[in-house]
């Protein structure tokens, strides 16, 4: 079925986290073992339509707007990963939900990374079984970033809100993708309408705060991988030119006992440019 951004808005559930209105979705049988998808940077759940589907079929599908992401509340402050991490939590706990498995990408990976941390320090949720990487900064060392998100980082990020905008997204966002895997004008308008949401593009630069936690959590976020090989993957678009094929190569030198599966004609977004096999290898990794 293919679902418009209305019908996403009206699908869409709402619960409080530090007062704040998050969006979120639910999608499966309820009955089904639940799977948390975390999105990426600077787009939302909406990113998680290509693939919804295919994995309502074998599970439970949770997924929520971040803080500042999407139809979520966008506060002046407070966009730490370990908040967002906190949010993923409190989201669980508020579905009841106890064993759960998780698929999460770019900024996702982050969250991903301290859920695994937390489950291993014993201060998180406990039930986190099975977790699939995708493209995103898993190592820092490897992450190179694009010019959007040096602007952001640097003394004059503001200046990233104020001047970003549809056509300007749209250069950046494609580049990105894999040469053969282009989004369309259409899809480019899909994802900039929930960036822009509340004007959600003007506070952009704030959201690149992962980008220290990364380099400040590194060695424990890396840690956790470490602990976790025998149930965590990595599905990778090599043609990314953020966290492509380098990426992919240090996953398999730093937890070479984890699954990895590179899809080679795609670029960052594999969910989105190659989702019928994301979603075959994902179920797969996951049953």
């Amino acid at each position: 079925m293919t679902l418009t951004t209305r019908d996403w808005h009206n699908r869409a559930k709402q619960f409080h986290f530090d007062g704040h209105k998050i969006a979120y979705w639910t999608g499966g049988d309820p009955e089904a073992r639940p799977l948390l998808l975390v999105h990426g940077f600077p787009t939302c759940s909406w990113d998680w339509v290509p693939v919804w589907d295919m994995l309502a079929e074998k599970h439970h599908l949770i997924a929520c707007d971040m803080l500042g992401f999407g139809l979520s509340d966008k506060p002046r402050s407070g966009y730490s990963i370990h908040r967002q991490t906190d949010l993923q939590e409190a989201l669980l706990s508020d579905l009841g939900v106890g064993e759960f498995d998780a698929l999460v990408h770019d900024y996702g990976v982050s969250v991903g990374q301290e859920l695994l941390a937390r489950q291993q320090d014993g201060s998180g949720a406990k039930g986190l079984g099975t977790m699939v990487f995708l493209n995103g900064g898993i190592f820092p060392d490897q992450h190179r970033p694009r010019p959007m998100q040096k602007l952001g980082v640097s003394p004059f990020g503001f200046l990233l809100g104020l001047l970003m905008s549809r056509k300007g997204f749209g250069k950046s966002f494609s580049e990105v993708f894999g040469p053969d895997s282009q989004p369309s004008e259409k899809e480019l308008d899909e994802f900039w309408e929930f960036i822009s949401y509340k004007d959600g593009n003007r506070i952009t630069h704030k959201l690149l705060h992962y980008i220290a936690d990364r380099v400040e959590h590194k060695e424990r976020w890396e840690a956790a991988l470490v602990a976790a090989q025998g149930k965590i993957g990595l599905i990778n678009g090599a043609l990314d030119p953020v966290s492509g094929k380098h990426a992919y190569d240090k996953w398999r030198e730093v937890v070479p006992d984890a699954k990895a599966h590179l899809i080679e004609t795609v670029g960052h977004y594999p969910q989105v440019e190659a989702p019928e096999e994301v979603a075959a290898k994902s179920l797969e990794w996951l049953a």
